[in-house]
Parts: C-alpha cells; structure tokens; sequence
C-alpha cells in the first residue's frame, strides 16, 4: 500500500521499487528525477492555479468525453474517485478495481486509494499526497495527482534521441520550429507567450491550416486564438488556455504549456514516426554519398597513377643511343632527377591509394554494403602489375644508360688510338711508295748497289716491324664497328686506305727486291762498317719509335690495380734504358769509327750512309724525345693513380654508409612485422606506438639522402663497381619504399580494426581475445593463415562447421580467392556475426512509412520529407515503379533499397 498520510512533507514523485506496470517504472522515475519538486508555494499564484485547473479540466474531459462524462470543477468532480478510476481505465485501457458505490466517507477513500494504487503500479512512487485530500477537496493535492497522471501518461514515452521526456518534447518543438522566422523555443514558459510557436507546429504538419505569413509578433492573443481555435476545430485538440490567461502573465504556468504542448505532439505523432523513418533513411543515404565520394576519389587517383606509368614507360623503354658520352652522362642525369624528384611522390600516392581502399572497403563491410570494385583496369592489382612494369623497365633503363657509358668511352678510347696509330703509320709511308718506285739502281756503282740492297734490306726489316701496327689498326677498326660507333665510316676508309697502301708497299718491296738481286751480281763490296751501322740502327730508332708510342699511349682503368699493374709496367720499362743508352752509344760509335777510318785513309764519303736513312742525328733527336716523354708518363700514371684512389674512397665511403642503411632497413621491416602479429595495450596504443614508429623512420630519410649524395658522387666519376658492398643504391632505394609502405600499411590495419571496432562495438577486450586466436594458429607468424588454419580458429571458437558452410564463409573472407584470410578480414567476419546492422528491409520499411503504406513513392514527398541534398539523390537513382497500383511519378523504393546492400542481402 502507498503511503498516503506522511503529512506536512513536500510532493515528491520518483522511481518505485518494485513497479512493473506497462510503460515500465525506471523511465518514468528517471524522467522525475530530472524534473523540479512540486512547489506548494507556486500554487498560491493565482494566475498560474488558474491555468492549471483550465488545462487539466481541459485534458481530463479530452478523455473522459471518450467515456460519455466530463467533469466541471476539478476540485470537486473526483471527491468519491469514481471519475478518477474511469480516467485512468480510459488513459490506460485497462481495467481497475470494481469502485465501491456508497455516498459514505470511507467508501469514497476506498476508491481514490484504489486509483492511488493503480498509478503506484505503474512505477510512480507518489508522497505527501493522500487519498484523504482528495476526498477533502484539497485543490493543490488534486492538481499534483493529475500533474502524476499527466506526467505518467501523456509525457513519459515522449523520446527524442534518447533524451528525458522534457528535453525530448523541447528538442521535437525546437526542431519542428527551426525553420520559422521570429520563433525561438527554449523553455516551455515565456517562449511560447506571443503564440507564434503554437501556429508553427500546426503549419509544419498542417500548412493548409494556418496563413503563418499573416501572423504578427506584436499581436499575441490573436495568434494564440488562431492556434487554440484551429487544434480544437481540426486536430481534436480541446481548448486548454485562454489567450488572455497566457499574455495577462508574466511568466506562463509550465505545467500547463507543457499539457497543451503534449496534445500537439500526440496529435502529430503519424508525422514523427514518418521522421523517424525520414532519420533512417537519411543516414543510410549520408553513408552512401560517402561511399561513392570516396569511390570517385579512388578512381581519379587511380586513373590519375596510371596515366603517369602509361607516360613513364615509353620514356624508360626508349633506348636510342647517343653518340657522346656528354649526351648519355645528361639522360643519366635526368634519370637521377625522375628517381629523386618524379617518382617518390607517386609512390607516396600509390601507397595512399591502397589506403583509400582498403579503408572504403572497410566502410562499405561496416555499413553492409556490396564490396567496391574498381571500374577495369584500376583494381589495385591492376596498379600494382603496371607499378610493376614500370620498375622493370626502370631497372632495365638505369643499366642501359651505364652500359652505354661504358661503351661510348670505350669508343672513345679506342678511337683516339685509332687515330694516334694510323698517324704514326701514315707519317711513315709518306714517301715510300716513291722511294721504292726510284729507278735508281740503274745507273748506280756496285758499291752504289750494295748499299741500296743493304738499303733495301733495312727496309725490308722495318717493313716488317710495322707489319704489327698495321694490324694493330685494323683490329681496332674492327673493334670499333662492332661496338656501333658512330664515326665508323671514315675510320673504315682511312683503315682501307692504310691496308691499300701497305698492299702496294710490299707488292713494290718485293719487286724492288727481285730488280737490285738482279743487279746484286755485277756489284763487288759494299762498306760494311756503314751496313753494320744500319743494321743495328734501324731495329734501335724501330724500338725508340715503339717507346715514343707507347709512352704517348692512351690508357683507360677503373680499378687502383689496374693503375699500379701499369706503373709497375712503366718501372720496368724505366729499368731497360740504361741498356738501351750503351746500344745507342755503341751505334754512334759504329757511325763515329767509319768517319775515322775515312778520315785517316783519305777517304771521301759521298753523303750520308747509303745503307740507311736513320742518322746519328735522327738517333739523338729520338733518344731525347724517350728522354723527355718518361716523366710525362710518369706524372700521368700518378695523376691517375690519384684519381683510382679517389675513386676508392668514394667506394668506401659509399659502402660504410650503405652497410649502416641497409641492415637498418632490414631490421625496420622485421620489427614492423613483429609489432604487427603482437598484442601489446589497446589498439589505440598500437597505433601511437606505430605513429612514434613512423616518425623515427621519416627522421632517418637524412641518411639516406647522404647515400644518394655519395652514389651520385660515385656515378659522376663513372664508378660501375664496389667490392666493399652487397647493397646497391637501387637495393636501399627499393627497401625504403617498401619500408615506407609497410608502416603505412600496418597504421592503415590498426586504424581500420579501431573503426571496425567502434563501429561493431567490440570491446577491447574481444579485440584483444580475436587477435590472440589468431596469432595462435598464424604458425608462419606472416598475418594471415591458409584455409587449414582458419578451419581450426574457427572450431576453436565454437563453430561446427560442414563443408558448405565453411566454403560460404571462406567466400566472405576471402573473396579474390587468394587461399589466405588475414586479421582484418576475421574481426571483420566476427563482427558481422556478433552485431546488427541496417539492412534493406529496414531501410524499405522507412521509405514505405514516408509513402503512406504504398508500394512506391513520389518525387513530392522525397522532398516533403527528407533534406533537399538527399531527397534528389534519391530520385536521380530511383526507377520508375511498375507495380498493378503504378500512378504518373510513381518512383520504385524497393529496387533502390535493395541496390543499396546488394541482391544478396534480399
């Protein structure tokens, strides 16, 4: 039994212990618990009891006329709680106690205690107010009893956005009078004296109703009137208030506005269920606007990534020679700037697009809509598989270039000792033919004739001592067209030139041979200090003629080796000319002895040695010439090994640096693995440790640009090798993408199994029971598991699976069929199984309250019930419907719902 009779204490109402009655007692005594006490005091204002007792006579009689009775003065009419059982019997459609019909005291408390109980049961703890004051008349206990009922009945189920039933009224009046001018509702008092927001709730749902363009804000009772007026006559709402009763008051009775405002609201309760449904379908549609955003992102971008390769490759795969090195060191360089400047951009946007996906296919799986599939030709695979093309012709490009260095400066070389050996040749045979064509054996002495066999002979030995440099010339020029080189044409000529011309020399050798033998017969003696002379002096100005050229020889290296191999040759060579000055000695004095004996026997010579054009002069001149090219030799092979010492501390360098980047690079990735497969904190910790991660990675980049400064330094001097390294700059280049790829990829799977999470309500502590699983039957510890693996998770988790339901599943979480499920697409499974989502039959049944039961629904009242944005979102995609009950702009809600989440879903 209610307590009735805790006399002297203030009216108090909040949650009962033990009430079960429909509608549930917690909501109503949280409700109660937000609401301000019943204050006695406020009822000796008049002008406020005056307003309550207009509007709760009002409500009571709005449902007691449902009954065939009303009452006439509140204080009197509910003494003997005969009427006050029959309101509650027509408020709550349930039947009450059989009421005690005698006119005595007690019986009329029997029956009011009975309506007391009734309420009580509904979960509403009732204080200070007694079945006694009621039956005594007491005005302030019978207006807070009904206030009780009000609140029970006709405010508690009033819900916006799980707010209390005050606020929720309040924030249903504020939103249906938003968009009207000069009304602004904040409080259920002074916001509603000027009456202009009563006529607004009446045109947002009954524009046809009320002119609200014609209503004034100075002019209040009339407004009032208006609204009061067309609720009683159109909406079957009573007249509660008198306009005068509210403008007459300096601040309205709450409780009254709040009564009045209720009706209203149950009035258009039709219209809130079609917002709620307008809600529904709003927010599905906001997800799938998103959705194609980020889809026309995605193929922009794609398209975009795939433009650029389908430009790129061409200029990678042209591999036109040049015929300079100059040329080819510049397509080198523009090489450098497309790997530093053009390409890591686009590697930074390839690996975003990966992002984008993956994210929009995580958004889509959350909203239970059909998986993104790229339009042909830019699925990631797709991208990956050009990217792919792009770096095999890019590798393919960069050894072209080095290769083709190579090969230039090798022509180069070559040429210029084509050239230096075919001058020295030609030098030479100037005036041979000539010589050897001279008649002039024919009027000549016998000595005369011996000397020019003599002549002939020394000839003879240095024709064949250039036999060597004549093939030398030709093996180059033989080399030279093999290697494609661009001047072969007129070193084809001059080397056919030469080859003629050494043709001729010897076919005129041998017949100047075969005419002075002929002649040799009728010769006596020749001098045979001079042919001494000649014979030792041809082969030693041939040997100073080899030096002179070898010492002048061009010499092209690459290693420190190579270099002190021809400074060791060159020592040598320096070791042999002490020999070499007692054989010139030796040869003078030959000359110097024949000048002697000629002198002392009064013998005159007639002109240089008949035997040889090489003089003791031309022997000097020649010896200073070797004299004065071995320190040039010296300085130059000293200047190069110079040079071949530079180059090996650039190679060291370089090597020092990329033995510290590269192990660092591969020690990253395996650390990213590991963080990756391993449970340590919340999800949000991950992804802070992983962000902290990254940044220590991005701070690194210094040391790689230091390597590239050091291997550009490397190229620039043509270094093509590096004995103290196994990395390659194209080895760290490829890791630091992939490592940049990686943690990229790993923050984008935290942060898509937070959104999965949040989205699915996962706790934590699930997350971290789902990522546990899995690393225990992730045996290859790689992130994602074959189909064997994934059954026995499965099992472990207490599925019983058949063949036809594993293979189903394995469709949802594998659906390219790669033979793998990875962690994102588990909690992503887990989760869909675990949680609720909207589906396309809710979304149906929304638009079809929006339609009025029909099945289908017109462009009007889209845009009558959804936001303008939205509403033509819905009618662009919308097919006409084709129905039996089909009228002119019927559009078909169903197909379009259904499209939303795929045909599977139906």
């Amino acid at each position: 039994m209610v307590d009735y009779h805790a006399a002297n204490q203030s009216y108090q109402y909040g949650p009962s212990s033990g009430g079960n009655g429909a509608g549930g007692g917690g909501s109503m005594g949280d409700y109660m618990a937000q609401e301000d006490d019943w204050d006695r005091d406020l009822l000796l204002d008049p002008a406020w009891e005056k307003q309550q007792r207009k509007t709760f006579t009002a409500w009571c009689n709005s449902h007691l006329r449902k009954a065939g009775t009303q009452i006439e003065n509140i204080d009197e009419d509910f003494r003997d709680g005969l009427k006050l059982m029959l309101l509650l019997e027509v408020i709550s459609g349930e039947r009450l106690p059989k009421p005690e019909r005698g006119k005595m005291r007690v019986h009329k408390i029997n029956n009011v205690n009975k309506a007391l109980d009734f309420i009580a049961s509904k979960g509403v703890k009732l204080v200070s107010i007694g079945a006694e004051e009621i039956v005594d008349g007491n005005a302030k206990m019978t207006l807070g009893m009904i206030w009780t009922i009000i609140l029970r009945f006709a405010i508690q189920d009033i819900s916006v956005e799980e707010t209390s039933a005050k606020e929720g009224l309040l924030l249903w009046c504020q939103r249906k009078t938003a968009p009207y001018k000069n009304v602004n509702v904040q409080n259920f008092h002074i916001s509603w004296k000027d009456g202009l927001a009563f006529n607004a709730l009446i045109h947002r749902h009954r524009p046809e109703l009320i002119e609200y363009d014609k209503l004034r804000k100075d002019d209040p009772v009339t407004n009032l009137n208006n609204a009061f007026e067309v609720a009683e006559k159109y909406l079957d709402i009573p007249k509660m208030l008198d306009a005068e009763d509210i403008v007459g008051t300096l601040r309205p009775d709450e409780k009254a506005i709040m009564t009045y405002v209720s009706c209203f609201y149950h009035a258009f309760s039709g219209a809130q269920k079609a917002e709620t449904a307008a809600n529904r379908i709003c927010k599905v549609l906001a997800v799938n606007q998103e959705n194609e955003h980020l889809m026309e992102d995605y193929e922009r971008l794609a398209s975009d990534l795939l433009e650029w390769i389908r430009r790129t490759i061409p200029w990678l795969e042209d591999r036109v020679p040049q015929k300079t090195i100059q040329e080819m060191q510049q397509k080198l360089e523009d090489f450098r700037d497309y790997r530093r400047v053009h390409k890591p951009p686009k590697v930074q946007e390839k690996c975003q697009l990966e992002i984008n996906f993956n994210t929009l296919q995580t958004k889509l799986r959350l909203s239970n809509r059909p998986a993104f599939m790229p339009s042909e030709g830019r699925m990631v695979s797709d991208i990956n598989n050009c990217w792919q093309h792009l770096e095999q012709a890019e590798k393919g490009y960069e050894e072209w270039l080095l290769n083709e260095i190579r090969r230039l400066e090798r022509l180069d070389h070559l040429a210029e000792k084509f050239r230096q050996k075919a001058s020295i040749h030609e030098a030479w045979t100037d005036g041979k033919e000539a010589m050897l064509k001279h008649r002039d054996y024919e009027t000549a002495t016998l000595s005369d004739i011996k000397a020019l066999i003599r002549k002939h002979e020394a000839f003879e030995s240095d024709l064949a001592a250039h036999q060597d440099r004549v093939e030398q010339i030709a093996a180059i020029a033989q080399e030279l067209n093999e290697l494609d080189y661009y001047d072969s044409h007129n070193v084809n000529t001059r080397c056919q030139k030469i080859c003629d011309q050494w043709d001729a020399l010897g076919s005129l050798t041998h017949s100047r041979r075969e005419a002075l033998e002929k002649t040799e017969k009728q010769l006596e003696t020749i001098d045979q200090l001079h042919l001494e002379y000649a014979k030792r002096a041809a082969p030693f100005n041939n040997w100073m003629e080899s030096a002179m050229e070898d010492l002048q020889d061009m010499f092209i290296v690459h290693t420190i080796e190579e270099i002190e191999g021809l400074i060791s040759a060159h020592d040598q060579f320096k070791s042999t000319l002490p020999d070499a000055d007692r054989e010139r000695e030796a040869i003078l004095a030959i000359h110097k002895e024949a000048q002697r004996i000629a002198e002392s026997n009064h013998i005159k010579l007639s002109g240089s040695n008949p035997y040889t054009t090489v003089t003791p002069q031309i022997i000097n001149s020649k010896w200073e010439k070797v004299q004065q090219l071995v320190p040039k030799r010296d300085h130059a092979l000293l200047e190069e090994q110079s040079k071949q010492q530079s180059n090996e501390h650039l190679r060291r360098q370089f090597a020092s640096q990329a033995n510290i980047v590269g192990p660092w690079i591969q020690t990253k990735m395996e650390e990213i693995g590991r963080i990756s497969i391993e449970m340590n904190g919340t999800l949000e910790d991950q992804l802070s440790h992983l962000k902290q991660y990254e940044r220590s990675i991005v701070d690194y980049k210094p040391n790689l640009d230091l390597l590239e400064q050091q291997h550009q330094l490397i190229q620039e001097a043509l270094i093509f090798d590096n004995k103290h390294t196994n990395y390659t700059m194209e080895h760290i280049r490829v890791g630091w993408e992939q490592l940049l790829t990686t943690i990229a990829r790993t923050i984008n799977e935290i942060e898509n199994q937070i959104l999965t999470r949040d989205a699915k309500g996962i706790s934590q502590e699930q997350m971290q029971e789902f990522r546990a699983s899995f690393n225990h039957f992730d045996k290859k510890q790689t992130g994602s598991m074959d189909s064997d693996d994934f059954r026995a998770l499965l099992i472990s988790t207490g599925y019983s699976l058949g063949d036809a339901e594993f293979n189903r599943i394995m469709s949802v979480v594998d659906p390219n069929h790669s033979g793998l499920v990875t962690f994102q697409a588990f909690i992503d499974f887990m989760s869909r199984e675990t949680t609720d989502t909207d589906t396309a039959d809710q979304v149906i049944a929304s638009f079809k309250v929006l339609a009025g039961d029909k099945n289908f629904i017109t462009a009007e009242e889209l845009r009558r019930e959804l936001p303008p944005d939205q509403a033509e979102y819905c009618i662009a995609r919308m097919a006409p419907y084709q129905g039996p009950d089909a009228m002119p702009g019927a559009l078909d809600y169903k197909s379009f719902s259904t499209a939303l989440y795929g045909e599977s879903d139906l």
